[in-house]
This record gives C-alpha cells, sequence and structure tokens, in this order.
C-alpha cells in the first residue's frame, strides 16, 4: 500500500488505461490499431516510474511516453473533429499524469550548478504551460467545440504566422507608444509625488486619501473622458496608463520611504546626515523593494489599461482596437493572437522589472533566500 501512495500518480494512469480498453476505440470512425500502441506506450512510462532507480532513466522515458502518447492521440483526430470517444479522454487524462509525475521528479532535483538551476526554472513553467496548450487542443478538437466558441491552440498559431505585420504595428501603437509613455511617466511622477509627500507632511495627509479615491475609479468611466481631452491616437491612452500607474507608485513608495528602522535612522542623526543624504543612502535603498513592487504592478495594469482604453476610440491599429473589431467579425482566432500577444509583452515586461529588481535588491531577504 506505501508503495501505491508513493507512486499514486503512475498507480493512478494504470487504472485509468484499464478503464480505457472499455472503451475502445478511442475515435467513433477508428480502428484499435493506434489506441494499442498509445497504450503501450502509457504503461511503459508508469510502470518504469515506478520501478526504475535511475532517475535519469525516469525523466526520459516519462518525457517520451507522455508526449508520444499524447502526440498519437491528437494525430488521432486529424479529420475527425469531434470523434473523441470515453477512451480518449481516459488515455488523455493518463498522459496528463505522466506529465504531472514527470514536472514532479523535476521539482525535485536539487541543482548543484547555476547552468542546471536556471535550465529547470525555465524549463518545468515552459512544460506546464506547453501542457495546458496541449489539453486545450486535445478536448476542443475532440469534442468538436465550435471555432467561434473556442479555437484549438493550432489555429490561432496559424492566424498569428499570418498575421505579422498586423500584429506589429498592433504592438507599436499600443505597447511602444502608449503603454511605455504612460508608464514612465506614470511612475515618474507618482515616486516625485511620493518623496514631497514624504518631505511635507500636509501633502502626505491630502494627497494619500485622494490616491486611494483615485486607484478605486473604473477604467470604463475614465477612458472615455480622456478621449474627449486628449483625441483618439495613443496620447489619451497614455493618460490613462498615467492615472493607472500614479497612485500605486505614489502610496507604495510613500510606504517604503517608512520601512527603515529606528536604529538606523538614530544612527544617520548621530552623523549629522540632513533629510536628503538620509533618504539617498538609508530610506530610499530600504524602499527598493516596495518600489519594485510598485513597478511590477504597474506593468500590468498600464497593459491593461491601454487596451482597455482602445476600446472607447482610437485610429484604425492597436491592441484593444483589433480586439474590439475582430470580435464583432467573429475572427476569434484573431482576438487569441491578440491575447497571445499581449500576454507574451505583459509577461516580458514584468521579467525585466523583476531582473533589475534583483539586481538592485539583492542584499534583501527575499533576494538572498535568508
Amino acid at each position: 500500500m506505501s508503495f501505491l501512495l508513493r507512486n499514486w500518480q503512475s498507480s493512478l494512469v494504470l487504472a485509468l488505461v484499464v478503464m480505457s480498453m472499455a472503451f475502445l476505440p478511442i475515435i467513433s470512425s477508428g480502428g484499435v490499431g493506434s489506441a494499442f500502441l498509445i497504450v503501450l506506450l502509457i504503461v511503459a512510462g508508469a510502470v518504469g516510474a515506478m520501478v526504475l532507480k535511475d532517475r535519469i532513466a525516469i525523466l526520459v522515458l516519462l518525457f517520451g511516453a507522455a508526449h508520444g502518447a499524447v502526440w498519437l492521440l491528437i494525430g488521432a483526430l486529424s479529420g475527425k473533429t469531434g470523434e473523441a470517444t470515453t477512451s480518449f479522454y481516459l488515455l488523455l487524462a493518463a498522459s496528463w499524469l505522466l506529465a504531472w509525475r514527470l514536472v514532479t521528479v523535476l521539482s525535485s532535483i536539487k541543482p548543484k550548478g547555476r547552468g542546471v538551476d536556471v535550465f529547470l526554472r525555465l524549463f518545468i513553467p515552459l512544460l506546464f504551460g506547453a501542457w495546458l496548450l496541449i489539453l486545450w487542443e486535445a478536448i476542443v478538437r475532440g469534442a468538436g467545440i465550435p471555432f467561434v466558441l473556442l479555437p484549438p491552440p493550432s489555429a490561432v498559431a496559424a492566424r498569428f504566422s499570418n498575421s505579422l505585420p498586423i500584429l506589429a504595428a498592433d504592438v507599436n501603437q499600443t505597447i511602444f507608444k502608449a503603454v511605455l509613455f504612460g508608464y514612465v511617466v506614470g511612475c515618474g511622477t507618482g515616486f516625485l509625488a511620493a518623496i514631497l509627500a514624504d518631505r511635507f507632511v500636509f501633502m502626505r495627509r491630502g494627497l494619500l486619501p485622494i490616491g486611494n479615491l483615485v486607484s478605486a475609479l473604473p477604467i470604463i468611466g475614465v477612458a472615455p473622458i480622456m478621449v474627449m481631452w486628449f483625441g483618439f491616437d495613443w496620447q489619451s491612452k497614455a493618460a490613462v496608463v498615467i492615472i493607472m500607474t500614479f497612485f500605486p507608485m505614489l502610496v507604495n513608495t510613500v510606504t517604503g520611504l517608512a520601512a527603515a528602522g529606528h536604529m538606523e535612522r538614530d544612527l544617520m542623526r548621530t552623523y549629522a546626515s540632513g533629510y536628503w543624504q538620509t533618504l539617498a543612502k538609508l530610506r530610499l535603498p530600504a524602499a527598493m523593494p516596495f518600489i519594485f513592487n510598485a513597478l511590477k504592478i504597474n506593468s500590468t495594469l498600464a497593459l491593461i489599461g491601454a487596451i482597455v482604453a482602445e476600446f472607447f476610440g482610437t485610429p484604425v491599429v492597436g491592441m484593444g482596437f483589433r480586439i474590439s473589431t475582430e470580435v464583432g467579425r467573429m475572427n476569434v482566432d484573431m482576438v487569441w493572437a491578440e491575447i497571445a500577444v499581449a500576454a507574451l509583452a505583459g509577461s516580458v515586461f514584468y521579467g525585466v522589472i523583476a531582473l533589475a529588481e534583483r539586481a538592485v535588491t539583492f542584499w534583501h531577504p527575499s533576494i538572498r533566500g535568508g
């Protein structure tokens, strides 16, 4: 019993395989030949993960079995969308459990070298994300879900590759103009306002309550006003981004400037340090985790704000414009392509800020791991 509990994923895989044998074939109009090959791959992966002792051999076997089985499963649907049987879904679940076991084994590795550590940090989330797409593809095609409701990732990828010039123009309009300009101005002015609020008590008492109020304003209420004030081009979207990023930076920076300990402040006073010296050498370094927290929050808020603002008026270019118009035309694959680009851009933006945070706040316990 303890052996089965330690290998519960492989045990469940074998149970699913046994159940699937009662519902063969895997597609309603197909034979059972490919099904037995899929079953053989899955059983080999499950049994090998239970009995093998060498970790490398287990990883190779699990990777080959899980991906080989799911490749054959999806391949069986070629030209036969919507014909998946119960056996198909049971074997799909078994393949996914093998991939889960693969990720579990990878996560248990304690790398000794930095290269292996970096590889695992990148490979594990990539593998996890790839399986989300694999399951999406298999379920949509197997169940025959209508294209207008949910297109498979393969259709989205095809539209993506065929629409690169349009996507590039939308990214340039939304991200490289509205988002970046609004992000830099909003975060910069929020930081400067926080310094003033810290220096002058009356500003802190006046600005922070207003900040809490403005941060609760809905985008759909602010965006049309900004379009009326600044026109239909990217400047009105940048104004929305400035409003959305200003107050998170203000509130986080003010909080961070108060994070320095009393002992450190007393030490600075014993050295006859003035306000600006204490600010530069003690309080700003102590506030850096809070400032970078605001920068990371604003990296996603800026992208969301610019895209939503484009729904309320824009030239015939932009990610928000493309999403709103293509939905009306039922070109759902193009909508998902834009969503994929936005997600990728937001992830890269966030990742760059996170790397900068590690370089600047290397001394912080959250970075050192202590």
